[in-house]
């Protein structure tokens, strides 16, 4: 049952990328398709508050789950920014550095030392990633193409905020459960996306809404696979599932990257899928350190 839920979580995750990607290439902003994504969230949450006993939930849930909210909402709108101008099969491997970043977090504010094998495991994820792209002249180095990437930089800017986010996302579940924590992660999420979308492309608002007339039907696809992805995220967290979830979501990668060259026509496949093996031996190295 365990690792049902975690591959299902796996699915939901990975099609919503595609569906995320999908909307870029139709022209539309990102942080609209993410405003969009909140607003169908919330139509799916407001029926659900009749199941939830709001009374029973403490002051310390509401300051956590605020937070949470605040972090994912910004780590989903850089999240859709990198799917907009990077590969899926470049974006997905990427999920490797969420463990670099953990690994750095918790040296800094915890202040626990990797051992040697910790550090071997990062030194094989970089290694990992030099593959994901073909260097774009013979002088230029691999790794200076990757980092400099627009879309692998608002990728990294994703998992530090989504990294961040978990320890109050966490805290959230274990005060008020994964149902309530689910459901108020979405409706304090829309306000605080109609807010970032009001601030930076309002001029843009008009056309954008205009051309979401006539793709619906995705925009609500999106919206619920986002739902049923945090919705088992939670039950992740609640049951303490986090070493099946660390160890299973690297198999994302390799899924990510076969959607890439099925749906989106991406090239390199067999050079992505070698360095989704190289960087899931890295992040296993970590995890197990």
């Amino acid at each position: 049952m365990e690792i049902l839920v975690v591959l299902s979580r796996l699915l939901f995750s990975a099609f919503s990328n595609v569906f995320q990607k999908q909307l870029t290439h139709r022209g539309f902003d990102s942080l609209f398709i993410v405003f969009s994504s909140y607003l169908v969230l919330a139509v799916i949450c407001l029926p659900l508050l009749s199941l939830l006993d709001l009374f029973s939930l403490t002051s310390n849930f509401w300051i956590n789950i605020f937070f949470a909210a605040l972090l994912d909402m910004a780590g989903t709108a850089y999240l859709v920014m990198s799917l907009s101008k990077t590969d899926l099969s470049v974006f997905g491997p990427l999920n490797a550095y969420k463990v670099v970043i953990s690994m750095i977090l918790a040296m800094i504010f915890i202040g626990e030392i990797p051992s040697l094998q910790g550090f071997f495991g990062v030194a094989v994820i970089v290694v990992g990633s030099y593959f994901l792209f073909p260097p774009k002249t013979t002088s230029q180095s691999r790794m200076l193409t990757l980092f400099k990437d627009k879309g692998v930089q608002y990728r990294f800017l994703s998992i530090l905020l989504f990294s961040i986010g978990t320890l109050p996302l966490k805290t959230a579940v274990i005060e008020g459960g994964a149902l309530a924590t689910t459901v108020f992660w979405c409706l304090l999420g829309l306000p605080l996306a109609a807010l970032t979308q009001w601030l930076f492309i309002k001029k843009d608002i008009t056309t954008n809404i205009a051309k979401a007339r006539h793709n619906i039907r995705p925009f609500v696809y999106l919206g619920c696979l986002i739902f049923l992805m945090q919705y088992m995220t939670m039950l992740v967290f609640s049951q303490l599932l986090v070493a099946y979830s660390l160890a299973l979501f690297q198999l994302s990668m390799v899924l990510q990257v076969f959607l890439g060259y099925r749906i989106f026509n991406e090239e390199h496949l067999w050079r992505r899928l070698s360095a989704c093996l190289v960087m899931v031996a890295g992040s296993l190295l970590v995890l197990n350190a």
